[in-house]
């Protein structure tokens, strides 16, 4: 009874850099990372003496394993690494550096790794989950890229400052524009309103000891329950989101990934880990435009210190004695690498600017096509609705200044069933 007490004692106490608190709500360390996994030993077991495996088993290790890795931190213990970032610093070095051993290794890599990453997409898409996969990827693939651009070709001579200070300037940019898309999509919080009544209960806390506290433990449970409109009409239009609980103004969608609602939800980008609606469209758009300019000029950049005698337009499908020299391999390597990324980015940015040229988002162009209610031309790059459009100066003059009107739009607070 004392050590549970005093075992209740130490967890409120500040944590170190690091400690942390497990997922039984436990003080642990991350030198203890291999110490009591039960549900590690338990399938091991199994495994040895070739017995099936139970439903839950593999679920269960993940969740132990992904608890326990952690990185120490000044503030607030140890904090929890996200596996999904763990792959892309990994394979992507190695398999560059595979590839540049010889052409007919990098063809293979090259063209082994975009399929994984589509397989990937729709893996994760299919469940509807968030990941960090892309937005590690994405990043790391920058800063790799301008690390071997600092690292391999600036001491190739060919490069000089002011070549170095746009690429520079233009990688600034980008993550700055990263960053700003990352802000609030323009997310509908609910009317406050809603809210009629707030009960605070107490109870007896799963596992604990009557002995402690005197015999009572209390732990606050606030319940806040939404009032939705009493109106059936307007709960059973489409303008009602059923698991926001709110009313959505028109062009609004809920996002099942992020579980909220977004005003002019254009679509869930999983390379920036985010929605991109009203608030943070220009930001994504201009987050496209700056890495894209970049990327190009990078690449041009490259291929004229690789292949010096090719021309430029052909140096990327010919450049013989490439491969002569590792470093040079490395680099070329990493150019067609950039490029495969720019060609998705490049059918990326056209579609978008389509979309926003014709005033229509890529989720309205999703249910038109699929209620086949909608005029598609460009082997399907235009997707026109015809409802919103009013030309084409309007429809970008509304897009440049929608970010400016974002805000909650006025509900009325529903009737008090109480």
């Amino acid at each position: 009874m004392k050590k549970r007490a005093n075992k209740v004692h130490e967890e409120d106490e500040s944590l170190c850099c690091c400690e942390y608190i497990n997922s039984h709500g436990e003080r642990s360390h991350v030198a203890a990372c291999c110490c009591d996994c039960e549900d590690l030993d338990e399938a091991c077991d199994r495994f040895l003496k070739k017995e099936s495996q139970k439903p839950e088993s593999l679920s269960r290790v993940t969740a132990v394993v992904s608890d326990r890795i952690r990185v120490p931190w000044l503030w607030g213990g140890a904090q929890k690494v996200d596996l999904s970032i763990v792959p892309p610093l990994i394979l992507l070095p190695v398999l560059l550096h595979i590839a540049s051993i010889h052409f007919l290794l990098g063809i293979v890599v090259l063209t082994a790794l975009p399929v994984l990453v589509l397989w990937y997409y729709y893996f994760t898409h299919r469940k509807k989950g968030q990941t960090l996969f892309f937005l590690s990827l994405a990043l790391f693939s920058l800063a790799y890229m301008y690390y071997l651009f600092i690292t391999e070709v600036l001491p190739r001579g060919d490069i000089g400052p002011i070549q170095l200070s746009v690429i520079t300037l233009g990688v600034i940019l980008t993550l700055a524009t990263l960053i700003h898309s990352k802000r609030d999509p323009g997310i509908i919080s609910p009317n406050s309103d809603s809210v009629h009544s707030t009960v605070t209960y107490y109870g007896l806390q799963a596992e604990s000891d009557p002995a402690v506290s005197s015999g009572r433990q209390d732990v606050a449970m606030t319940v806040s329950n939404r009032a939705a409109p009493s109106d059936k009409s307007v709960k059973d239009s489409k303008n009602w989101c059923s698991v926001c609980k709110v009313e959505r103004p028109p062009r609004t969608g809920h996002c099942r990934i992020c579980g909220v609602c977004v005003l002019r939800l254009d679509h869930h980008c999983v390379w920036i880990n985010s929605c991109v609606g009203q608030a943070n469209h220009r930001s994504f758009l201009l987050t496209l435009v700056s890495f894209l300019l970049t990327s190009v000029y990078g690449i041009s950049l490259v291929l004229q210190s690789v292949c010096p005698r090719q021309h430029l337009l052909t140096s990327l499908l010919y450049c013989p004695g490439v491969y002569d020299q590792y470093s040079s391999a490395l680099c070329f390597t990493c150019a067609w690498y950039s490029s495969i990324v720019t060609a998705g980015l490049l059918h990326l940015l056209l579609v978008q600017v389509i979309n926003v040229s014709y005033n229509v988002t890529e989720r309205e162009a999703r249910i038109a096509l699929k209620e086949k209610t909608a005029h598609r031309a460009l082997w399907g790059l235009v997707v026109d609705t015809g409802v919103y459009s009013r030309g084409l100066r309007n429809n970008w003059t509304e897009f440049l200044t929608m970010g400016d009107r974002v805000k909650n739009p006025p509900r009325s607070a529903p009737t008090d069933l109480v």
